[in-house]
């Protein structure tokens, strides 16, 4: 099991801290949610995890070793960490086919077969083999993010970081990108996402930490966040249920 740890992150503007001493965990074959108000920091947090925001201090360990914290993204990647973005990240007048195949052929570790291998494996694993010929323009919002999910898992990656991945698509999507990510943590993967669709969040994830004005206030399963008294006050509102 490999875990990715963040600890004590700081992000200052000016003398405002967006993210104050801020510890996150994830481990591999879990989902993890980062939530909270708009402007409560979870998205800076997000993308300091991510590497496209830096911090003034904290520390991001893979498994325990070093600080990755001043790591650029592709160095990030090459550790293991993956990134899907909220915009559209697919090449649009390609087909779901080529976006996946323009990825794959940047693994020099992998032969001819294994890189017809892993296209099968992540064709099947994300059910995209009737879209394969579909230019991506054409493709649906749901579509759209199966084909962006494939070309995330070209790298292999133990962590996959989702930016709103609930965003933008029908609710029968929604079902089927949340059976997909918790397929992947059952194959050992690590997900985290940061999503502003609270009860989609919370309905895959096994842990979420809750954050406002830059500090984790809450943190637990989704049963646990719902009955915290803080978190109704100031995020979730009285009345919510899931």
């Amino acid at each position: 099991m490999s875990s990715l740890v963040c600890k004590n992150l700081i992000k200052k503007y000016g003398d405002k801290a967006v993210v104050n001493d801020i510890n996150i965990s994830l481990e591999t074959k879990k989902v993890v949610g980062l939530l909270g108000p708009n402007g409560a920091g979870k998205t800076t947090t997000f993308f300091i995890i991510v590497g496209l925001i830096r911090c003034n201090s904290g520390q991001i360990n893979i498994d325990g070793n070093s600080n990755i914290i001043e790591h650029p993204m592709h160095l990030r990647a090459k550790m293991g960490i993956s990134y899907l973005p909220q915009e559209a990240s697919i090449f649009r007048n390609l087909t779901a086919k080529d976006n996946i195949l323009a990825i794959l052929e940047t693994r020099n570790d992998l032969n001819k077969k294994q890189k017809k291998e892993r296209f099968d494996e992540l064709v099947d694993k994300l059910r995209i083999k009737n879209i394969l010929n579909t230019i991506g323009s054409s493709l649906s919002g749901g579509e759209r993010r199966r084909v962006e999910i494939a070309r995330a898992l070209t790298t292999d990656p133990k962590f996959l970081l989702l930016d709103e991945p609930f965003a933008g698509i029908d609710p029968i999507s929604v079902i089927d990108i949340q059976a997909i990510i918790k397929s992947l943590a059952d194959s050992g993967i690590g997900v985290l996402i940061t999503d502003h669709n609270v009860r989609e969040t919370l309905g895959v994830c096994n842990e979420a930490y809750i954050i406002s004005s830059g500090r984790v206030i809450a943190k637990g399963s989704a049963s646990d966040i719902v009955k915290d008294k803080t978190v109704r006050e100031v995020y979730l509102g009285k009345d919510f249920k899931l």
